[in-house]
């Protein structure tokens, strides 16, 4: 739910990460000090300097609005663990291991390994384990009670849509863009050959290495995962949990200084050598390499599917049944050819949503026109691999005013996520006018979004 995603970001301050003895100085001779009180829960400049560096870290500018801006959400984050508390609510402790071990793996992937996250952040590793080990589980009760919050919201009525519609200036209903709905007939070029040349060059580059070249500096000069090849194809100290399942284990597989055979991932083919182990980081070179497709490939490609679009233009054959038995592609030629969202499952796109390779295939169609060939991206690896295609065009509904009779679902989903955000509102205004509140006046300046924050401000 759109609503409770909104609402749930608020917690994510409950995760400060720990900050060292140099904490920023609010004023001379201050290190650290409680900055607000929330009945029982306490807030100090650590806690929030924390959060500033995390923010800062992603591209803020760490300014004392920013300041402002943190310290209220993680004040309303303390009103929904205190209640939390009260309800009974239970920690998901599956939920907080996971969250635990992707958070340490991916700062260490981050700083480099143990040693250098114990220097970042002045601590050993296990000790902020411990800390974040808290703040996840407070986190989690935190979202769990503002989903309880949002979840006594009944469900929405069309009646609802409806009032809501009526009691709104149009001016403020969605625009509902411009969506297509699109059947294509894919073919993919001869991926095994290209597959096999990619594999004798990296065996041929294993060889070399062993006759005596070296892997970095052949890295340099071969290896197409440009950040690592800058660097002698070196990856730094890293969790496995942070690479392919192929790659991590093949590597996990190898004493270091030893090459590996080619190991295949959905980003290409490798060859790697391990540099060093510990535990489940490891640091390793590695050369990476994918297919290569001809104007050869191409060519034969785009033949048979420009074939296949003179049959179904002169009727000799419909599109669905030339998708169910020429497409390539797996996930559309049983449903002759219909194209789906990967993520939604829904048979529309608007235009963000589609390859920039596909809308510029179909802009200037009229609907029931089929496309001439061309080259795009399939869903699969982390990058799409190399597809031809032609596509038609099934159906346009115009960019319009979101209607009942059109676009119910997203009209019901808005109302819904109005309903949601009113409950946590209210929530949030009746605990500030029951709950023993104290702000220290170093926020005096601070323009909370609620003023009853303000009201809270000690006196100097």
């Amino acid at each position: 739910m759109k609503a409770i995603n909104r609402i749930l970001a608020v917690s994510l301050a409950m995760l400060a990460i720990s900050v060292s003895a140099t904490a920023q100085r609010y004023q001379e001779g201050l290190v650290d000090k409680t900055v607000a009180v929330i009945g029982n829960e306490a807030i100090t400049i650590s806690d929030l300097e924390a959060e500033v560096q995390v923010m800062r870290a992603q591209g803020s500018a760490s300014d004392m609005r920013m300041r402002c801006d943190i310290l209220q959400q993680m004040m309303e984050s303390k009103l929904f663990l205190m209640q939390a508390r009260v309800d009974s609510l239970t920690v998901n402790a599956d939920m907080v291991e996971t969250q635990l071990s992707q958070r340490i793996d991916q700062i260490r992937a981050t700083l480099g390994g143990d040693e250098n996250v114990a220097e970042y952040f002045g601590k050993p590793v296990y000790k902020l384990r411990q800390e974040w080990k808290q703040q996840l589980e407070d986190m989690s009760l935190t979202q769990q009670e503002q989903s309880n919050i949002a979840g006594v919201v009944p469900p929405i009525t069309p009646y609802d849509v409806k009032k809501y519609i009526e009691s709104v200036d149009e001016s403020k209903l969605p625009i509902v863009p411009d969506k297509y709905q699109l059947s294509q007939i894919c073919v993919y070029p001869d991926r095994e050959a290209a597959a096999n040349a990619v594999k004798e060059k990296l065996i041929e580059l294993r060889e070399r290495i062993h006759n005596g070249d070296k892997f970095a500096t052949l890295a340099r000069m071969y290896s197409e995962d440009i950040a690592s090849a800058r660097k002698g194809g070196e990856l730094g100290m890293t969790p496995k949990s942070q690479f392919w399942p192929q790659f991590s284990d093949a590597a996990m597989a190898l004493r270091p200084g030893v090459i590996s055979q080619v190991v295949e991932t959905p980003d290409g083919f490798h060859i790697i050598e391990m540099l060093e182990k510990k535990g489940d980081d490891f640091n390793a070179r590695h050369i990476l390499m994918r297919p290569v497709y001809t104007a050869e490939d191409q060519e034969k490609g785009f033949a048979l599917l420009d074939s296949l679009r003179s049959e179904i233009m002169n009727k000799a054959v419909t599109f669905e049944l030339a998708a169910r038995f020429y497409s390539e592609d797996s996930a559309t030629k049983t449903n002759g050819g219909q194209m789906a969202d990967p993520n939604t499952g829904s048979a529309y796109f608007e235009v963000d949503q589609l390859k920039p390779q596909d809308y510029e295939a179909i802009k200037d169609l009229k609907v029931g026109e089929i496309s001439q060939p061309f080259a795009s991206l399939d869903n699969e690896g982390r990058d799409g691999n190399l597809v031809y295609k032609i596509v038609r065009l099934d159906k346009v509904v115009p960019s319009h005013v979101a209607t009942f009779e059109n676009d119910f679902t997203q009209l019901s989903e808005m109302v819904m996520n109005d309903k949601q955000q009113e409950a946590i509102d209210k929530f949030i205004d009746e605990k500030l006018k029951t709950t023993y509140i104290v702000i220290d006046p170093l926020f005096k300046d601070c323009q909370f979004d609620r003023t009853a924050w303000n009201d809270k401000i000690r006196s100097e």
